[in-house]
């Protein structure tokens, strides 16, 4: 693999960090470490999602910027006598990107190599072989001759199962492939937010959040913003790309490298008509490349963030991303850096005046 820079070191460790739903504790960690230069303080609330506090005015307006901590992934539930380990799925996953498949399980006694098992085609009927297999029925494999044994490595049931997979540079070297860029590609933009604020002047106070259990309801965005009373909320997550063979541009038409998405409509919430008409004007006064979005089956944080306490003005800026819910996904760098531009130059529009005139529109 190509030598990588600053950024892409970060892109590395926090995709490669375990976090599923529920056990994000390792990813917060990582997220830590990097926005913790950049923040004035960084605090958890009780769930444990991360918030990072930067302020520029402090009388000014409270924004908030929204990454998601966990990765979907599996949860141990039973361990047969035959030391074959089968679990829960926490999160969306469809059955057939999960076969055959390496997983880590996080055990107390540390990491434990499986593989989702598969049966080989030769003994498969053909009509098996048409049809998908039930999530119920699979099972990981983790070289355990017994129950005793699976015991002995320290797998237990509530045990979090996830992913297996290295960040690697393709050889178009903007495009990044890894997993779990859903969502740490959000906490990467809200720590390259805070960054660029570092040294500058923004006309109110700034949360940089990495928020839990967003892929089980969107629920530490909702503690999250319940902590911190936002004026403003944006939710930075992946989008769907449609730049792959077989995906119409009625399903999805964003592409990789022509932009952040500006999302419309989401399962969760109907965006801001006020903040994405700023969000838009900046992009163009800026000349900062943008893509719009609709997702009927989906939501972001935002869905939480807007219905805290009397309503917050919100909207989700995501990356176009290939393959999310799967081992491995790609996206393309310069959406995230210009999304982080997007963010950031709106920021510093947004003092009390601004967002009123907002929150009218």
């Amino acid at each position: 693999m190509a030598k990588l820079d600053e950024t892409e070191l970060m892109l590395k460790d926090l995709t490669d960090a375990k976090g599923i739903p529920g056990n994000e504790k390792e990813a917060r960690d990582v997220m830590e470490r990097y926005i913790a230069p950049f923040a004035d303080e960084v605090t958890t609330d009780n769930l444990g999602s991360l918030i990072a506090k930067k302020t520029g005015d402090e009388s000014g307006p409270s924004i908030m910027v929204a990454g998601h901590l966990d990765e979907v992934g599996f949860m141990v539930t039973r361990i047969d006598d035959k030391g074959f380990v089968y679990f829960q799925t926490v999160g969306g996953w469809w059955s057939q990107v999960m076969l055959a498949q390496r997983v880590t399980i996080m055990t107390s006694k540390g990491d434990v190599t499986g593989v989702i098992g598969s049966k080989p085609p030769h003994i498969l009927s053909a009509e098996a072989r048409k049809k998908p297999v039930d999530i119920k029925d699979m099972f990981i494999d983790i070289g355990a001759s017994s129950k005793d044994e699976a015991a002995e490595f320290g797998v237990r049931p509530g045990d979090s199962v996830v992913p297996y997979f290295e960040f690697t540079k393709m050889n178009n070297e903007k495009m990044l492939l890894a997993k779990a860029w859903d969502n740490r590609i959000g906490c990467a933009i809200a720590i390259e937010v805070l960054k660029q604020l570092k040294d500058t002047d923004h006309p109110n106070v700034v949360y940089g959040v990495g928020a839990v259990q967003e892929e089980v309801g969107l629920r530490g965005a909702k503690t999250a913003a319940h902590t911190i009373k936002p004026d403003i909320g944006f939710a930075v997550d992946v989008g769907i790309a449609g730049d792959t063979p077989g995906v119409s541009d009625h399903e999805a038409d964003s592409k990789l490298g022509e932009g952040p998405q500006i999302i419309l409509y989401d399962a969760s919430m109907v965006s801001h008509k006020g903040l994405r008409d700023l969000v838009v004007d900046t992009a163009e006064e800026n000349n900062i490349p943008y893509q719009y979005s609709a997702i009927a089956g989906g939501g972001t944080d935002a869905g939480s963030i807007h219905l805290t306490a009397n309503g917050v003005p919100s909207l989700a800026i995501t990356i176009a991303t290939r393959y999310i819910h799967s081992h491995a996904a790609i996206l393309h760098r310069d959406d995230f850096e210009n999304a982080v531009k997007l963010i950031v130059a709106t920021i510093k529009k947004m003092d009390k005046e601004t967002v009123k005139q907002v929150t009218l529109s």
